[in-house]
């Protein structure tokens, strides 16, 4: 009983093993010398010290921390970092959560452009020349190599390194993937096992069974789940990197978000279509590609190799034959989805254009009752979308009848022939028909047997129907993924054609006068004043073709301290000068030099209609700038007081609520309030020059003049867009556009010389002589009206008269002599 006991203690093993530990340190102990226990002493006490004063030193950080994100969140604030970086502090629970975001490197940009401008002749279908538009209108969305290139180009995007965020999430989904696989051949053969016990009447293996199956389908549950957390989590996360890239590629200092549509015309105006609605699309399907591709191959793998073991090789064949009878037939007989997401996907963006345009105009449309008009625009697009819509839905309806029976009927009934094979065909089962001739004399045991490996079998060929089921509806999906893949794809590649200004005519041919492949010009910023030579003034078209010449040749020259006034009729090319500075529209020919920054110190321009951004009332003053570069430069709100008192707007914090108080400001504040508001910012920024395009139309005269002395006491150079006439004395240079015969011609002269007075002079006496003439051209009017009001009657060639003037027109007369 002693030898029994020690080779089967009683004791837990746990508590052994504890108490094996504990001996050895015990003996150790005793052995080691007084010296080093000493030390070890001490070294633990430094390091408990060490350790709850890093944990201490962590707590205070963490507090600060929190309270610091909790002002900066009140502020609408956060942290700028020395590489560029930006800290913004979110809400989250009862707290604030730091996030931090890393702007994209140019280098990135350079590296990539090579995969978006440049792709292989693979991915162009055959195309043999050098196409500017990218990719060519000859690659459709589809299962192609284009595809194939596209997508792998993004996934450089979404997953940038081996040890990244997106890459970890991959492989945790993976790891509980595979789990799944593992789970589904426990459960098949739990599930034979427990059919066995069943069948046998054996009670405790059964009930022994139950409770297994319980604890498998708990953890297997979990592991659902896990999977589909992860998958939104590598959605979200594919979705942030994108996001990301792209802003950082659409908003920058090359104003590509201005060109993409106005100059561009690569996606039209549905640039916001694409970054919201089309990647959304795309990240959640792209997530799903890795569960609903990789897992299926994988459990198609196991669950083969499985069913080869039980049921032999002509199971198997017969599997793989069946595979590849299936995909043939459905995709040949599949539509082409790609193709069809990726016009859904325009068409759904071009309905969207059209109720974004009618918030965006609704005060201009409500004043004309336009509403008619616009239901029709509304309806008409809505239509062409829902015609669209329909017809893929018949089509998904055929394609789904015939998917359905093939994977779903014909599959089962093919599994029953395949499971049978050991039974009906014992020499050709494999494991299981050997097994039948082993127990073909025991006949109970026989059954029992057949009866587990029928429903094992049966589980792995549900499980494997399942995963090929998924494979073969992988098919649509990857479609569908092709079609987003492409609008994807030519949006960044759009961007990149545009952040590069790589426009290149086709082969053989030449570039269009005036297009974006015609840019010849040099703009040159460091410049201290604003200088154009020789530069056309030219509206731009949309890439591939030319611009409309407005005016030929410009050229003047602007230094510190001499304002310039730009005059002239409507149409002639006014606000396209500040535009041609500001690097909005191209410089096709010659020499436009500014300021190199934008802002303080450089120049600023203030457009046609005052933009009011969202945030704060302090926002709309300090716009570009936010709170955190405001309190970075060292200005505070009573400055801010002070600007809005000088443009007559130091009421706006009482009556608004404070500077914190948050509104659509373009709706709180009339016409003349947002442009005296554009004036603050002018003021608050205080540039070297500044263009004001129209910028004073809605304010009265008084407050006009008191704005531009304001400007000039601030030592800011106006470059002034009018009409008014009464803009002179405040200005030294007068630029007027629109003479000659064409209204092409043009003429720069600074005001108040003599020519300039004797050209008054000129137009004053030839007022004078017309109003001279006012009252003959009055009694020339009056014999006109006499002559028109006779009536004559000819009889013959010889003889005419009057005819006398009917009956009420003599009673009226006579009517109006009484009174």
């Amino acid at each position: 009983m002693a030898v029994l006991s020690t080779v089967h203690p009683t004791e837990r093993p746990l508590a052994l093993l504890i108490r094996s530990y504990a001996l050895e340190v015990k003996t150790g102990s005793k052995s080691t010398a007084r010296t080093a226990r000493l030390l070890a002493t001490i070294v633990l006490i430094a390091s408990v010290i060490s350790g709850g004063y890093g944990i201490r030193n962590w707590y205070q950080r963490s507090v600060a921390e929190r309270s610091r994100g909790q002002r900066l969140l009140r502020r609408n604030s956060g942290l700028r970092g020395a590489d560029g970086s930006r800290t913004i502090f979110v809400p989250y629970r009862t707290t604030t959560a730091k996030v931090t975001i890393h702007p994209t490197k140019p280098t990135t940009f350079d590296a990539h452009r090579r995969l978006f401008l440049n792709p292989p002749k693979a991915a162009r279908l055959g195309d043999k020349q050098v196409l500017a538009l990218v990719p060519p209108p000859q690659t459709k969305p589809g299962l192609n190599l284009a595809f194939l290139h596209q997508f792998l180009s993004l996934l450089s995007i979404m997953i940038p390194r081996w040890n990244s965020k997106e890459s970890g999430l991959l492989v945790s989904q993976g790891v509980f993937l595979l789990l799944r696989t593992y789970l589904s051949l426990v459960v098949a053969r739990l599930d034979g096992e427990i059919v066995r016990d069943l069948v046998a009447g054996n009670g405790k293996p059964f009930l022994w069974g139950i409770v297994k199956w319980c604890g498998i389908g708990g953890f297997a549950s979990y592991t659902n789940a896990a999977i589909k957390y992860l998958q939104s989590k590598v959605s979200i996360a594919f979705r942030t990197r994108l996001t990301r890239y792209i802003h950082d590629l659409y908003l920058n200092d090359n104003l590509n978000y201005y060109k993409l549509a106005n100059l561009d015309g690569g996606i039209g105006q549905s640039a916001g279509h694409f970054i919201t609605q089309d990647l959304t699309l795309f990240c959640e399907s792209a997530a799903s590609l890795y569960s609903s591709v990789g897992k299926p191959f994988v459990d198609i793998c196991v669950f083969n190799y499985q069913l080869f073991r039980s049921l032999g090789p002509l199971a198997l064949t017969g599997l793989l034959l069946n595979y590849f009878t299936t995909a043939t037939l459905l995709r040949r007989l599949s539509p082409p989805f790609g193709k069809l997401k990726a016009v859904e996907g325009r068409r759904e963006g071009d309905f969207r254009s059209l109720h974004a345009r009618l918030i965006a105009n609704a005060e201009e449309i409500a004043f004309y009752g336009g509403a008619d008009m616009e239901k029709l625009f509304l309806d008409e697009g809505f239509k062409d979308l829902k015609i669209w819509m329909e017809g893929i839905y018949t089509l998904k309806i055929r394609y789904n009848m015939l998917e359905d029976f093939v994977i779903k009927y014909s599959w089962s009934a093919f599994g029953y022939l395949i499971t049978s094979l050991p039974v009906f065909l014992p020499a050709w089962g494999g494991l299981g028909g050997a097994l039948e001739l082993l127990d073909s004399t025991k006949s109970h045991s026989h059954e029992k047997s057949r009866m587990r490996d029928f429903i094992t079998n049966k589980r792995l060929m549900l499980s494997l129907a399942d995963a090929g089921g998924r494979i073969m509806y992988s098919i649509k999906d990857l479609s569908e993924l092709a079609g987003y893949t492409s609008r994807i794809y030519t949006l960044i590649s759009t961007l990149h054609r545009v952040h590069a200004n790589a426009y290149y005519p086709t082969k053989g041919t030449h570039a269009e006068l005036f297009s974006s492949a015609d840019i010849q010009g040099t703009i040159h910023k460091g410049f201290d004043g604003v200088r154009l030579e020789n530069a056309p003034i030219v509206a731009p078209s949309l890439y591939p073709s030319g611009g409309d010449e407005m005016i030929e040749a410009l050229s003047f020259v602007v230094h510190p301290g001499e304002h310039l006034l730009i005059s002239g009729p409507n149409g002639v090319g006014k606000s396209a000068v500040a535009r041609v500075v500001a690097g909005l529209w191209p410089v096709y020919r010659g020499l436009v030099s500014r300021p190199r920054s934008i802002g303080t110190d450089g120049i600023m321009f203030l457009p046609q209609r005052p933009y009011l951004s969202i945030g704060t009332l302090r926002d709309q003053v300090i716009y570009p700038h936010s709170e955190m570069d405001m309190r970075d430069s060292g200005r505070r709100d009573y400055e801010l007081s002070r600007i809005l008192e000088e443009v007559r707007l130091g009421y706006l914090p009482d009556r608004e609520g404070g500077w914190d108080c948050r509104k659509e400001w373009k709706n709180v504040l009339s016409g003349g309030e947002k442009q005296r508001m554009a004036m603050a910012r002018l003021m608050y920024h205080e540039p070297r020059y500044a263009f004001i395009d129209e910028g004073t139309s809605a304010v009265s005269s008084d407050v006009e003049g008191l704005l531009f002395e304001q400007c000039k006491e601030k030592k800011i150079t106006l470059i002034t867009i009018s009409t008014r006439a009464s803009l002179k004395k405040y200005h030294t240079f007068n630029l007027t556009l629109g003479l000659g015969d064409d209204g092409a011609d043009w003429d720069f002269e600074r005001i108040g010389t003599e020519e300039e007075k004797m050209g008054v002079e000129k137009e004053l006496h030839e007022l004078r002589e017309r109003l001279a003439k006012v009252e003959d051209w009055k009694k020339r009017r009056q014999q006109i009206e006499e002559e028109l009001g006779r009536f004559w009657v000819t009889g013959d060639m010889t003889e005419s008269k009057e005819l006398p003037p009917p009956a009420y027109i003599n009673k009226t007369g006579r009517e109006k002599s009484a009174a």
